[in-house]
């Protein structure tokens, strides 16, 4: 009878460490919201990564709540994620969350917006160099005049890194006058309404004497664009924008944004989810592909990060979204008179 219990015994075992090693990863995402068009493609991303490698994804949606968004983690924590991918609402205030996260060995993915705590990797794309691009593509068609900066959210580092390029781009041009900053303004959530109420109040301020926008996304842009429709200026005055959301780069088509820099959000979905799956694996930060320290943040905190390079879109390579299949041409060229826009000939 001891053999058999034996027998039944190591049969326990061998049974029970299978189940272990085919344990399915837990991935969890806190989003900081769904408002805007392009964290629907970086999930489709981030899903496909995991559904690739077995491993499931769940997820919270904060609304906007950096309330909620400490809850959201708490929730996937208890779900049983094996590590977390967060969209920050708010960087300062997500911090117990990561803490928390960190003190039961569930490593976090900061995704795309700076969670300056060395226990979270940092995946984004390089947001200076998005900002100057930004600046570039509108001093281009605007080299002197009033411009308007319509900047992030305050409570999203990443607002400052753009400005930050921005102003590395304009800033000889406004030390001798040529460009004259009439109206800065941080945008609340990143909502285009806010950013709309903003352009609005520096157009009355200017009367609208505005002659370029440097706005720091497409919502953002779409917002400021609104406002200078309202007053019969959209497609005279030059607007930036970023992330291609699909409106803008039919805008950018129609000649009402002159730019919106490209981060395919397809490759940083795809990138984090598999940061995420290593991490979980027990990898540590310093064996992730192509990372590198950061400590370009307010706090000057040393980050293992990824960065990941952006494109700016015009008229001029329309083409490339097109041709990369991020949108349609009947969607990008949709009241496009024939003949002015080459992608859409």
């Amino acid at each position: 009878m001891n053999t058999v219990f034996k027998l039944m015994a190591s049969a326990a075992v061998i049974v029970t460490m299978h189940t272990a090693a085919m344990a399915e990863t837990i991935v969890g995402v806190s989003w900081s919201n769904f408002q805007e068009e392009r964290w629907k493609t970086d999930e489709a991303a981030i899903k496909g990564a995991l559904e690739a490698a077995g491993a499931k994804y769940i997820s919270a949606d904060a609304q906007s709540s950096a309330a909620k968004q400490l809850t959201d983690v708490e929730s996937l924590i208890a779900q049983g994620a094996n590590a977390i991918i967060v969209l920050a609402q708010d960087s300062e205030a997500i911090g117990p969350a990561i803490e928390k996260a960190a003190a039961e060995g569930i490593p976090v993915v900061g995704y795309d917006r700076l969670i300056e705590n060395p226990a979270a990797f940092y995946i984004t794309f390089d947001n200076k160099e998005v900002g100057r691009m930004q600046a570039r593509e509108v001093f281009k068609v605007k080299p002197e005049g009033n411009y308007v900066f319509i900047k992030g959210s305050s409570s999203d580092p990443n607002a400052d890194f753009l400005f930050s390029g921005q102003m590395e781009v304009l800033k000889e041009a406004i030390d001798s006058g040529k460009i004259k900053n009439v109206g800065e303004a941080y945008t609340d959530g990143w909502k285009p309404e806010n950013a709309q109420k903003n352009m609005e109040q520096f157009l009355t301020a200017n009367n609208n004497a505005v002659d370029a926008v440097v706005a720091s996304n497409d919502g953002t842009a779409g917002g400021a664009i609104a406002a200078l429709d309202a007053q019969g200026l959209a497609g005279s005055v030059p607007v930036s924008g970023q992330d291609a959301d699909k409106a803008a780069l039919n805008r950018v088509a129609l000649g009402t944004q002159t730019v919106s820099v490209w981060k395919d959000s397809r490759d940083l979905g795809k990138n984090a989810a598999e940061i995420a799956l290593a991490l979980a694996e027990g990898k540590s930060m310093d064996e992730i592909p192509n990372v590198q320290t950061f400590t370009g943040g307010p706090k000057g905190a040393e980050m293992k990060s990824v960065f990941l390079a952006p494109m700016p879109i015009t008229k001029d390579n329309l083409n490339v979204v097109i041709d990369a299949g991020w949108i349609s041409k009947e969607e990008a060229c949709q009241g496009v008179a024939a003949g002015s826009v080459a992608a859409c000939n």
